[in-house]
């Protein structure tokens, strides 16, 4: 490790494995942090390119190279292959004893750096809780933004110091609960993602100019109270038990996407059980609509 000075911490050289859009915007965040991120490698022409944007004067070298003059190496890959390059590195003896090695994928923690650890390494696993461009956008983005911190007691405050020194917010994530926890984080945002766009898709269908201008504002109120309240915030004709209501929205829907009628009739469900469950939704108001959603299609 190399020091900024006397009284400050311990600066590290850092290596980053794959300048994707997550490897490239931590490396930056952590060489404005002070650390030195001395190489990097990549793969494309764009990873080359955002490399070059994101990190001026970092050599782009391959793997070994990347690994042998860092400190902390940063694996920043696919997480399909996070496990097969990790296993690949620890048997080409690419490992010196007493390196950190860190990825950023949120479905794993540190087991997945097994490999490596047995051969001396030091694994953190840090997921940061954004949607990446891969520019320079995301550095600002990084304040507060909230990581997804696993790692052995011992290396807990190395790895939270560096969440911090990025900017962000550590929430420790117990390594037996990582896939949980990923798989919540995909289905709340990815799948957010889906429904905006089909309701986007519907209103246009409708025949209404911009739809993002009615659409913005009701699902921002939506999130808010949906954060603030849970389930005591559900409205409309599901939490009341308005089954004539949602057979006509699955045959409206039905008409210009089975699609879109598919997915309501399976949130729908899902709605009135919790809406039943919270106090919302009397059982014997529920039995008409569950009828309705229960057949191939509205009546």
């Amino acid at each position: 490790m190399t020091q900024a000075h006397a009284a400050g911490p311990p600066r590290l050289r850092i290596g980053i494995v794959g300048t994707g859009r997550v490897g490239a915007v931590l490396g930056a965040a952590l060489r404005r942090a002070g650390h030195h991120v001395v190489a990097a490698s990549a793969v494309s022409d764009v990873s080359r390119l955002r490399a070059e944007a994101l990190l001026p004067g970092v050599p782009i070298i391959d793997v070994p190279g990347v690994i042998e003059g860092s400190d902390l190496v940063i694996l920043a890959v696919p997480d399909d292959a996070l496990l097969g390059l990790v296993e690949g590195l620890a048997q080409t003896g690419n490992v010196r004893p007493g390196q950190f090695w860190m990825h950023p994928a949120g479905r794993y923690g540190t087991e997945v750096l097994e490999p490596v650890t047995r051969a001396g390494a030091l694994p953190l696993a840090v997921h940061p809780i954004m949607s990446f461009t891969g520019t320079s956008v995301d550095l600002a983005r990084l304040a507060d933004c909230p990581f997804g911190v696993s790692a052995p007691d011992q290396l807990r405050p190395v790895a939270e110091a560096l969440v911090v020194e990025m900017g962000g917010d550590p929430i420790w994530v117990p390594e037996e609960q990582r896939v949980l926890y990923h798989a919540a984080l995909a289905y709340g945002s990815n799948y957010l993602i889906t429904l905006v766009a089909q309701a986007v898709e519907l209103l246009t269908l409708a025949g209404i100019e911009h739809p993002q201008r009615l659409i913005g504002p009701l699902l921002g109120a939506s999130l808010d109270n949906a954060l603030r309240l849970g389930d005591q915030a559900l409205t409309g004709p599901v939490a009341r038990g308005d089954a004539v209501s949602v057979a006509a929205h699955l045959h409206a829907i039905a008409e210009v996407s089975p699609d879109a009628a598919e997915a309501y009739r399976a949130l729908a469900r899902v709605t009135a059980g919790r809406a039943v469950a919270a106090g919302l939704l009397q059982p014997q108001r529920a039995e008409a609509l569950l009828d309705v959603l229960a057949d191939g299609g509205p009546r």
